[in-house]
Protein backbone atom coordinates (compact mmCIF):
# COMPACT_ATOMS: atom_id res chain seq x y z
CA UNK A 1 0.00 0.00 0.00
CA UNK A 2 1.07 3.70 -1.09
CA UNK A 3 2.23 5.61 1.83
CA UNK A 4 0.61 8.58 0.47
CA UNK A 5 -2.70 9.66 1.59
CA UNK A 6 -5.70 9.62 -0.92
CA UNK A 7 -6.82 13.39 -1.85
CA UNK A 8 -10.11 11.67 -1.39
CA UNK A 9 -9.84 10.95 1.83
CA UNK A 10 -9.78 15.03 2.43
CA UNK A 11 -12.13 16.73 4.25
CA UNK A 12 -11.95 20.41 2.85
CA UNK A 13 -10.79 21.74 6.66
CA UNK A 14 -8.34 19.01 6.36
CA UNK A 15 -7.00 20.18 2.66
CA UNK A 16 -7.00 23.62 3.61
CA UNK A 17 -4.81 23.56 6.37
CA UNK A 18 -2.53 21.48 4.36
CA UNK A 19 -2.28 23.83 1.87
CA UNK A 20 -1.77 26.94 3.77
CA UNK A 21 0.59 25.21 5.54
CA UNK A 22 2.29 25.07 2.25
CA UNK A 23 1.74 28.84 1.50
CA UNK A 24 -1.52 28.42 -0.81
CA UNK A 25 -4.83 30.07 -0.62
CA UNK A 26 -8.17 29.08 0.68
CA UNK A 27 -9.00 29.69 -2.98
CA UNK A 28 -6.74 27.14 -4.34
CA UNK A 29 -8.06 24.17 -1.89
CA UNK A 30 -11.43 25.27 -3.38
CA UNK A 31 -9.83 24.53 -6.87
CA UNK A 32 -8.65 21.29 -5.84
CA UNK A 33 -11.74 20.49 -4.15
CA UNK A 34 -13.90 21.23 -7.50
CA UNK A 35 -11.80 19.14 -9.77
CA UNK A 36 -11.53 16.15 -7.38
CA UNK A 37 -15.45 16.08 -7.21
CA UNK A 38 -17.10 18.24 -9.46
CA UNK A 39 -14.95 17.39 -12.28
CA UNK A 40 -13.80 14.00 -11.42
CA UNK A 41 -9.99 13.80 -12.82
CA UNK A 42 -8.07 11.01 -11.68
CA UNK A 43 -5.00 12.79 -11.69
CA UNK A 44 -3.47 15.66 -10.42
CA UNK A 45 -1.59 16.46 -14.09
CA UNK A 46 -5.35 16.79 -15.75
CA UNK A 47 -5.88 20.24 -12.88
CA UNK A 48 -5.17 22.37 -15.64
CA UNK A 49 -5.95 25.80 -14.10
CA UNK A 50 -3.20 25.10 -10.90
CA UNK A 51 0.30 26.21 -11.01
CA UNK A 52 2.54 23.40 -11.30
CA UNK A 53 4.42 23.69 -8.35
CA UNK A 54 1.23 22.90 -6.67
CA UNK A 55 0.20 20.08 -8.73
CA UNK A 56 3.91 18.72 -7.66
CA UNK A 57 3.27 19.54 -4.13
CA UNK A 58 -0.04 17.46 -4.62
CA UNK A 59 1.48 14.48 -6.19
CA UNK A 60 4.16 14.76 -3.66
CA UNK A 61 1.47 14.03 -0.71
CA UNK A 62 -1.82 12.46 -2.42
CA UNK A 63 -2.71 10.22 -4.66
CA UNK A 64 -5.70 8.88 -6.81
CA UNK A 65 -7.02 5.05 -5.59
CA UNK A 66 -10.43 3.38 -6.17
CA UNK A 67 -10.60 -0.16 -4.99
CA UNK A 68 -10.86 -2.95 -7.37
CA UNK A 69 -14.14 -4.26 -8.17
CA UNK A 70 -13.69 -8.39 -7.36
CA UNK A 71 -17.41 -9.15 -7.99
CA UNK A 72 -20.46 -7.32 -9.46
CA UNK A 73 -24.11 -9.88 -8.68
CA UNK A 74 -27.31 -8.32 -10.32
CA UNK A 75 -30.79 -9.26 -8.82
CA UNK A 76 -34.30 -10.07 -10.75
CA UNK A 77 -35.06 -6.71 -8.74
CA UNK A 78 -32.80 -4.38 -10.25
CA UNK A 79 -30.43 -4.55 -6.61
CA UNK A 80 -26.78 -5.07 -7.52
CA UNK A 81 -23.93 -6.50 -5.15
CA UNK A 82 -20.45 -5.72 -5.29
CA UNK A 83 -17.45 -6.95 -3.38
CA UNK A 84 -14.08 -4.92 -3.68
CA UNK A 85 -10.88 -5.13 -2.66
CA UNK A 86 -8.95 -2.86 -0.61
CA UNK A 87 -5.22 -2.23 -1.44
CA UNK A 88 -4.23 -5.19 2.01
CA UNK A 89 -6.64 -7.53 -0.29
CA UNK A 90 -9.21 -7.21 2.12
CA UNK A 91 -13.02 -7.78 0.59
CA UNK A 92 -15.53 -5.14 1.15
CA UNK A 93 -19.23 -5.50 0.34
CA UNK A 94 -21.25 -2.72 -0.85
CA UNK A 95 -25.23 -2.88 -2.29
CA UNK A 96 -26.77 -0.34 -5.13
CA UNK A 97 -30.45 -0.29 -4.38
CA UNK A 98 -31.71 1.69 -7.77
CA UNK A 99 -35.80 2.98 -6.64
CA UNK A 100 -37.74 1.71 -9.13
CA UNK A 101 -40.72 4.00 -9.10
CA UNK A 102 -41.01 7.84 -7.28
CA UNK A 103 -43.49 8.93 -4.91
CA UNK A 104 -45.53 10.31 -7.69
CA UNK A 105 -45.48 7.06 -10.12
CA UNK A 106 -42.97 8.57 -12.51
CA UNK A 107 -39.53 6.68 -12.78
CA UNK A 108 -37.18 7.77 -10.01
CA UNK A 109 -33.48 8.57 -10.31
CA UNK A 110 -32.78 7.60 -6.44
CA UNK A 111 -29.93 5.41 -5.91
CA UNK A 112 -29.41 4.10 -3.10
CA UNK A 113 -26.54 2.69 -1.85
CA UNK A 114 -25.54 0.52 1.55
CA UNK A 115 -22.16 1.17 2.99
CA UNK A 116 -19.51 -0.84 4.63
CA UNK A 117 -17.58 0.73 7.39
CA UNK A 118 -15.62 -2.38 8.70
CA UNK A 119 -13.83 -5.26 7.03
CA UNK A 120 -15.94 -7.83 8.85
CA UNK A 121 -17.68 -6.81 12.07
CA UNK A 122 -17.03 -7.70 16.16
CA UNK A 123 -20.42 -7.47 17.32
CA UNK A 124 -21.67 -11.08 16.13
CA UNK A 125 -25.07 -10.62 16.09
CA UNK A 126 -26.14 -14.04 15.37
CA UNK A 127 -28.35 -13.77 13.04
CA UNK A 128 -25.83 -12.59 10.98
CA UNK A 129 -23.11 -13.28 8.27
CA UNK A 130 -21.16 -9.89 8.77
CA UNK A 131 -19.67 -11.31 11.90
CA UNK A 132 -18.77 -14.96 10.88
CA UNK A 133 -15.11 -14.41 10.25
CA UNK A 134 -14.89 -11.55 13.08
CA UNK A 135 -13.19 -8.18 12.49
CA UNK A 136 -9.82 -7.43 11.01
CA UNK A 137 -10.16 -3.88 10.62
CA UNK A 138 -11.53 -0.76 10.30
CA UNK A 139 -12.42 1.22 6.97
CA UNK A 140 -10.59 4.08 6.24
CA UNK A 141 -11.96 6.97 5.22
CA UNK A 142 -10.78 6.68 1.70
CA UNK A 143 -11.96 3.20 1.96
CA UNK A 144 -15.59 4.26 2.68
CA UNK A 145 -15.86 6.99 0.03
CA UNK A 146 -14.50 4.28 -2.51
CA UNK A 147 -17.08 2.37 -2.41
CA UNK A 148 -19.59 5.53 -3.11
CA UNK A 149 -16.86 6.04 -6.00
CA UNK A 150 -17.35 2.17 -6.97
CA UNK A 151 -20.75 2.35 -7.37
CA UNK A 152 -21.18 5.30 -9.24
CA UNK A 153 -19.33 3.49 -11.80
CA UNK A 154 -21.21 0.17 -11.75
CA UNK A 155 -24.60 2.22 -12.17
CA UNK A 156 -23.68 5.06 -14.26
CA UNK A 157 -25.59 7.53 -12.20
CA UNK A 158 -24.56 9.24 -9.21
CA UNK A 159 -25.51 8.01 -5.96
CA UNK A 160 -28.00 10.12 -3.97
CA UNK A 161 -29.19 7.92 -0.96
CA UNK A 162 -26.94 6.31 1.31
CA UNK A 163 -27.33 4.38 4.50
CA UNK A 164 -24.21 2.68 6.39
CA UNK A 165 -25.78 -1.00 7.32
CA UNK A 166 -23.14 -2.94 5.43
CA UNK A 167 -20.92 -5.12 7.34
CA UNK A 168 -19.32 -3.47 10.44
CA UNK A 169 -20.31 -1.43 13.35
CA UNK A 170 -20.52 2.55 11.86
CA UNK A 171 -20.42 4.12 15.06
CA UNK A 172 -17.48 2.21 16.72
CA UNK A 173 -15.55 3.90 13.81
CA UNK A 174 -16.59 7.15 14.34
CA UNK A 175 -13.79 9.15 13.46
CA UNK A 176 -13.15 7.82 9.98
CA UNK A 177 -17.28 7.87 9.44
CA UNK A 178 -17.03 11.41 10.76
CA UNK A 179 -14.22 12.45 7.59
CA UNK A 180 -16.06 10.35 5.36
CA UNK A 181 -19.75 12.46 6.20
CA UNK A 182 -18.02 15.51 5.90
CA UNK A 183 -16.69 14.51 2.50
CA UNK A 184 -20.35 13.07 1.56
CA UNK A 185 -22.33 16.19 2.64
CA UNK A 186 -20.12 19.37 2.15
CA UNK A 187 -20.87 21.00 -1.08
CA UNK A 188 -17.12 21.03 -2.24
CA UNK A 189 -17.38 17.23 -1.60
CA UNK A 190 -20.38 14.39 -3.09
CA UNK A 191 -23.25 17.00 -2.19
CA UNK A 192 -25.63 14.71 -0.63
CA UNK A 193 -27.78 16.45 1.72
CA UNK A 194 -27.84 14.99 5.31
CA UNK A 195 -30.95 13.81 5.48
CA UNK A 196 -30.47 11.69 2.44
CA UNK A 197 -28.06 9.64 4.99
CA UNK A 198 -29.09 6.78 7.55
CA UNK A 199 -26.62 5.60 9.87
CA UNK A 200 -27.27 1.87 10.91
CA UNK A 201 -26.24 0.57 14.60
CA UNK A 202 -26.61 -2.14 16.99
CA UNK A 203 -26.57 -0.67 20.12
CA UNK A 204 -22.78 0.51 20.49
CA UNK A 205 -24.04 3.26 23.16
CA UNK A 206 -20.41 4.92 23.17
CA UNK A 207 -20.54 5.65 19.49
CA UNK A 208 -24.82 7.53 19.70
CA UNK A 209 -23.07 9.42 22.53
CA UNK A 210 -20.82 10.92 19.98
CA UNK A 211 -23.36 10.71 17.34
CA UNK A 212 -25.68 13.13 19.48
CA UNK A 213 -23.25 15.94 19.78
CA UNK A 214 -22.99 15.47 15.88
CA UNK A 215 -23.82 18.77 14.26
CA UNK A 216 -25.45 17.20 11.17
CA UNK A 217 -28.56 16.17 11.14
CA UNK A 218 -28.33 12.50 9.54
CA UNK A 219 -30.73 9.62 9.72
CA UNK A 220 -30.82 6.99 12.64
CA UNK A 221 -31.79 3.66 12.07
CA UNK A 222 -31.34 1.23 15.55
CA UNK A 223 -30.97 -2.35 14.95
CA UNK A 224 -32.96 -3.22 17.78
CA UNK A 225 -34.24 -7.25 16.69
CA UNK A 226 -35.49 -7.69 20.08
CA UNK A 227 -37.79 -6.14 22.27
CA UNK A 228 -36.73 -7.16 25.38
CA UNK A 229 -32.89 -7.96 26.92
CA UNK A 230 -33.56 -11.23 26.68
CA UNK A 231 -34.31 -11.80 23.18
CA UNK A 232 -31.23 -9.45 22.45
CA UNK A 233 -28.87 -11.21 24.57
CA UNK A 234 -29.93 -14.12 22.60
CA UNK A 235 -29.14 -12.70 19.53
CA UNK A 236 -27.69 -9.48 19.51
CA UNK A 237 -24.10 -9.68 22.01
CA UNK A 238 -23.55 -6.05 22.04
CA UNK A 239 -26.59 -5.90 24.43
CA UNK A 240 -25.10 -8.07 27.09
CA UNK A 241 -22.56 -4.90 27.54
CA UNK A 242 -24.99 -2.23 26.43
CA UNK A 243 -28.74 -3.77 27.35
CA UNK A 244 -32.20 -1.57 27.05
CA UNK A 245 -31.25 0.25 30.14
CA UNK A 246 -28.37 2.25 28.84
CA UNK A 247 -29.43 1.95 24.97
CA UNK A 248 -32.91 3.58 25.38
CA UNK A 249 -31.46 6.54 27.18
CA UNK A 250 -28.71 7.17 24.76
CA UNK A 251 -31.47 6.86 21.80
CA UNK A 252 -33.65 9.66 23.89
CA UNK A 253 -30.50 11.56 24.24
CA UNK A 254 -29.50 11.66 20.46
CA UNK A 255 -33.50 12.75 19.69
CA UNK A 256 -33.19 15.47 22.19
CA UNK A 257 -33.24 18.67 20.04
CA UNK A 258 -33.51 17.22 16.63
CA UNK A 259 -36.47 17.29 14.99
CA UNK A 260 -36.05 13.26 13.56
CA UNK A 261 -37.93 9.99 14.65
CA UNK A 262 -35.26 7.41 14.81
CA UNK A 263 -36.20 4.05 12.75
CA UNK A 264 -35.95 0.49 15.09
CA UNK A 265 -34.94 -1.83 12.22
CA UNK A 266 -36.49 -4.97 13.20
CA UNK A 267 -35.74 -8.50 11.42
CA UNK A 268 -38.47 -11.13 11.80
CA UNK A 269 -37.06 -14.29 12.88
CA UNK A 270 -39.49 -17.61 13.66
CA UNK A 271 -40.26 -18.31 17.11
CA UNK A 272 -37.48 -16.50 18.58
CA UNK A 273 -38.83 -12.42 18.15
CA UNK A 274 -42.57 -13.06 15.98
CA UNK A 275 -44.92 -13.65 19.21
CA UNK A 276 -47.64 -11.09 19.65
CA UNK A 277 -46.21 -10.94 23.46
CA UNK A 278 -42.86 -9.36 21.33
CA UNK A 279 -44.71 -6.78 19.18
CA UNK A 280 -46.33 -5.52 22.24
CA UNK A 281 -42.96 -4.97 23.87
CA UNK A 282 -41.74 -3.32 20.64
CA UNK A 283 -44.75 -0.92 20.68
CA UNK A 284 -43.96 0.11 23.98
CA UNK A 285 -40.32 0.75 23.37
CA UNK A 286 -41.42 3.00 19.87
CA UNK A 287 -44.21 4.77 21.75
CA UNK A 288 -41.33 6.10 24.35
CA UNK A 289 -39.35 7.01 21.25
CA UNK A 290 -41.38 8.42 19.36
CA UNK A 291 -39.93 6.25 17.11
CA UNK A 292 -41.04 4.87 13.20
CA UNK A 293 -40.69 0.85 12.91
CA UNK A 294 -39.22 -1.08 9.79
CA UNK A 295 -40.48 -4.87 10.08
CA UNK A 296 -37.82 -6.87 7.84
CA UNK A 297 -38.70 -11.09 7.14
CA UNK A 298 -35.47 -12.48 8.11
CA UNK A 299 -33.36 -13.23 4.53
CA UNK A 300 -31.88 -16.92 5.37
CA UNK A 301 -27.72 -16.72 5.23
CA UNK A 302 -26.34 -20.41 4.57
CA UNK A 303 -24.70 -22.10 7.85
CA UNK A 304 -27.09 -20.16 10.05
CA UNK A 305 -30.05 -21.50 12.23
CA UNK A 306 -32.48 -18.88 11.79
CA UNK A 307 -35.83 -19.36 9.72
CA UNK A 308 -38.00 -16.42 8.26
CA UNK A 309 -41.64 -16.52 9.93
CA UNK A 310 -44.96 -16.96 6.99
CA UNK A 311 -46.38 -14.25 5.58
CA UNK A 312 -49.38 -14.88 7.73
CA UNK A 313 -47.01 -14.60 10.74
CA UNK A 314 -45.18 -11.44 9.63
CA UNK A 315 -48.58 -9.75 8.62
CA UNK A 316 -50.07 -10.32 12.19
CA UNK A 317 -46.82 -8.91 13.53
CA UNK A 318 -47.16 -5.46 11.90
CA UNK A 319 -50.87 -5.31 12.14
CA UNK A 320 -50.20 -5.34 15.64
CA UNK A 321 -47.49 -2.41 16.05
CA UNK A 322 -49.95 -0.83 13.04
CA UNK A 323 -52.99 -0.83 15.67
CA UNK A 324 -50.83 0.90 18.48
CA UNK A 325 -50.70 4.15 15.61
CA UNK A 326 -46.90 3.29 15.01
CA UNK A 327 -46.04 4.44 11.76
CA UNK A 328 -44.85 0.65 10.50
CA UNK A 329 -43.47 -0.65 7.04
CA UNK A 330 -43.08 -4.13 6.01
CA UNK A 331 -39.46 -3.98 4.27
CA UNK A 332 -38.52 -7.50 2.47
CA UNK A 333 -35.06 -7.33 1.62
CA UNK A 334 -34.13 -6.65 -2.03
CA UNK A 335 -31.51 -9.22 -3.62
CA UNK A 336 -32.64 -12.16 -2.07
CA UNK A 337 -31.66 -14.03 -5.01
CA UNK A 338 -28.17 -12.83 -4.83
CA UNK A 339 -27.37 -13.24 -1.27
CA UNK A 340 -27.86 -9.33 -0.29
CA UNK A 341 -27.96 -9.63 3.27
CA UNK A 342 -24.70 -8.32 4.82
CA UNK A 343 -21.43 -10.22 4.74
CA UNK A 344 -22.56 -13.24 2.42
CA UNK A 345 -20.99 -12.45 -0.72
CA UNK A 346 -17.61 -11.79 1.11
CA UNK A 347 -17.94 -14.87 3.64
CA UNK A 348 -18.31 -17.64 0.80
CA UNK A 349 -15.15 -15.31 -1.31
CA UNK A 350 -12.89 -16.44 2.01
CA UNK A 351 -14.35 -19.57 1.64
CA UNK A 352 -13.05 -20.05 -1.63
CA UNK A 353 -9.70 -18.59 -0.97
CA UNK A 354 -9.48 -20.42 2.17
CA UNK A 355 -10.24 -24.20 0.44
CA UNK A 356 -13.56 -24.39 2.93
CA UNK A 357 -17.36 -24.42 2.02
CA UNK A 358 -19.77 -22.95 3.66
CA UNK A 359 -20.62 -24.49 6.92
Amino acid sequence: MSPLTLITAQTEEKLLAFLTEHGHTKFRAQQVLDWVWRKRVTTFDAMSNLPPALKNLLAEHFRFHTPEIVEIHGSADTTRKFLTKMEDGSLVESVIIPAAVAENGEKSERVTLCVSSQVGCAFGCKFCASGLLGLKRHLTTGEIIGQILSAETIAEKRVNNIVFMGMGEPLSNFDNLADALEIITSHRGLEIGARHITISTSGFVPGLKKLAAYPRQIRLAVSLHGATDEVRDQIMPVNKKWPLSQLIPALEEWSRGRNQMPTLEYILIRDINDSPKDASHLVRIAKRLHAKVNLIPYNTVEGLPWKRPTEERCRSFRDAVHKARIPVTMRYEKGHDINAACGQLRLRKEQEKNGSTPR
